[in-house]
């Protein structure tokens, strides 16, 4: 599914304009980033917490060649889905 996917459906349901529904959506993506970016929390209930974690440098290994290669340390995003989302997806199977 893709962003545009995701405004049609959301204008659809709520009969809201693609064009202020993709305004909304297009908000609360860069919202999110920026909200990363100054390096807060951000948690929605019933959905999940995006985060910013820290990783260490470390050294990984490529598998063609097998070097070492040295990863640079780096802030990485990261989504910790809810217990609710889990438990949504588990019973669609």
């Amino acid at each position: 599914m893709t962003k545009a996917d995701i405004v049609d459906i959301i204008s659809t349901s709520t009969g809201i304009s693609k064009i202020e529904t993709e305004a909304v959506v297009k908000g609360f993506l860069e919202t999110v980033i920026e909200s990363l970016r100054k390096g807060e929390t951000i948690e929605l209930r019933g959905f999940g917490s995006f985060k910013v974690v820290h990783r260490a440098e470390r050294v990984a290994r490529n598998p063609k060649t097998n070097q070492e290669v040295r990863v640079p340390a780096q802030n990485v995003p990261v989504l910790k889905i809810s217990k609710e989302f889990k438990q949504a997806v588990q019973k669609r199977r």
